[in-house]
């Protein structure tokens, strides 16, 4: 598994240009959505700078932002869309009980014993809940599981690994599906 601080996350993204003086329109996806500004070069997926706020301030559902980068308003409005990232090793530690949805990905999945059964690939929400997809080791297509305490009672982030007690029921209904 990669070096999760690594990682890139997903922090805001690109609502297009405002006006003609180079200011493009930010949204938040941070908790605190002006903590997003505190992290300083945002970058694309690819780690590439997209914008460096210079300063922000709040609009209706967004931030106006001042960048370092000069773009003309047409150059702004090509970005709508783009999501904003950060590297994980930016963001603060969180609390002993709390942890990052990026941080389950990759982690390995085990129901009963000893012998991983499956691995997160991603989190996902539909409208609803959260859900885990989970590769699992046998094939096939995918698992959704509820990401629930009920069921998924524990998660150890030092030791890469997730319980799932009823792993199979979960893969036994979407075989149905």
């Amino acid at each position: 598994m990669s070096d999760p601080k690594s990682k890139l996350i997903v922090v805001g993204a690109v609502k297009g240009a405002h006006g003609v003086r180079g200011e493009v329109r930010v949204k938040s996806f941070t908790a605190d959505p002006a903590d997003l500004f505190e992290y300083g070069a945002l970058t694309d997926e690819a780690g590439r700078i997209v914008l460096t706020p210079l300063s922000a301030r709040p609009g209706n559902d967004h931030f106006i932002v001042k960048p370092r980068e000069q773009k003309q308003k047409e150059e702004w409005d090509a970005l709508r869309g783009t999501l904003l990232h950060v590297p994980r090793a930016q963001l603060p530690e969180a609390d002993a009980d709390e942890f990052y949805i990026e941080d389950l990905v990759g982690l390995e999945v085990y129901s009963v014993g000893d012998v991983a059964e499956g691995r997160v690939k991603s989190v996902q929400n539909f409208g609803a809940d959260d859900l885990l997809e989970i590769h699992l080791i046998t094939g096939g297509a995918s698992v959704f599981v509820p990401f629930t305490l009920i069921d998924v009672p524990d998660i150890d982030l030092n030791a890469g690994r997730i319980r799932i007690p009823d792993l199979m029921q979960w893969a036994e209904e979407g075989e149905q599906s």
